[in-house]
């Protein structure tokens, strides 16, 4: 369930309150008449089925009413009431299917910015994983994987791509194409510097055994991607985010960059090219079932405008 909350003018509250009225997957219905001061008008709260609140939103925006006052919307953690649960029954779909769009645009745009902190996280992702090469140690390796931010813009990227989003699309775009270089050429600068000081022999990288995995590309590599990548999209999409570790230390992305960096520290440049191309492979994988995962979820939801129409309304 959710919380729907709407600030709006006198003048759209009936057809807002008989909107909400008519709609079976919505409980407690509450409304606070003059309570608005800025715009001036009512505040009109409900709990609203997750099934049911994209469509809601879309006929609220067909009102207007997020122009002249506010329309939000929040996941409800715990509640108990009966009533509630009646509304959820009545809304259409099976429990936890109803993707809300704006809420899915709004989390992984967040997570697809190119700030300081997506730098950091994403530097130091690299930098663990270039360690565990040269440790040949796997469990340093799932640490990066669980630090890296990467999957945030190759998530954006899909809901960008479904959504007709070219904004995100951008951001996303920028957020891969400028981080990862970034990233790896400092981890690059530290590599070359560990050398110097005599921290790893480059010849070591051929008996590598436990991390092996990230380089040698091959069919279970596109498999593995794009089961990471499906996942996620259900995760983001039925507010099970605690799959998303799972699929954090599923893909190889980051720990290919840091393989990567390491070969071309080492001059072993065949293995930098196989590490680069599971990275590569991995991008596409994620990207592609994420799209097709977020598609395939619009067809058994209550059909919708999208979030570009609704933007332009």
């Amino acid at each position: 369930m959710m919380h729907l909350r709407v600030v709006c003018e006198f003048e759209d509250s009936a057809a807002v309150t008989r909107l909400l009225t008519e709609e079976p997957g919505i409980a407690h219905l509450t409304i606070t008449e003059g309570a608005g001061r800025r715009p001036l008008g009512d505040v009109i709260e409900a709990v609203v089925a997750r099934e049911v609140a994209e469509d809601v939103l879309c006929r609220l925006t067909r009102l207007g009413v997020h122009h002249r006052g506010e329309v939000s919307l929040r996941p409800i953690h715990t509640m108990l009431s009966d009533s509630a649960e009646v509304a959820e029954r009545a809304a259409a779909g099976a429990g936890g299917s109803g993707v809300v769009w704006d809420e899915l645009v709004a989390t992984t745009g967040e997570e697809s910015r190119l700030n300081v902190s997506f730098l950091w996280f994403l530097t130091i992702a690299c930098l663990l994983s270039a360690v565990g090469v040269l440790n040949d140690s796997a469990i340093t390796l799932v640490g990066a994987m669980v630090v890296s931010p990467d999957f945030g813009p190759l998530a954006a990227l899909a809901v960008g791509v479904v959504g007709g989003r070219r904004d995100l699309v951008a951001r996303a775009g920028l957020a891969i194409g400028v981080g990862f270089p970034v990233a790896m050429l400092i981890t690059a600068a530290l590599t070359w510097l560990a050398r110097l000081g005599g921290l790893f022999d480059p010849g070591e990288l051929a008996g590598l055994r436990a991390v092996s995995f990230i380089y040698q590309v091959g069919p279970f590599s596109a498999i593995v991607a794009l089961l990471a990548g499906s996942a996620g999209m259900m995760a983001l999409t039925s507010e099970k985010t605690g799959a998303l570790v799972g699929v954090f230390i599923s893909i190889t992305t980051v720990p290919a960059a840091g393989f990567a960096v390491v070969a071309a520290v080492a001059g072993d440049w065949v293995r930098c090219g196989e590490a680069l191309g599971q990275l590569l492979v991995n991008f596409a994988g994620v990207t592609v079932a994420g799209a097709l995962t977020l598609q395939w979820r619009q067809r058994h939801i209550v059909p919708h405008r999208g979030v570009a129409d609704r933007r332009r309304t």
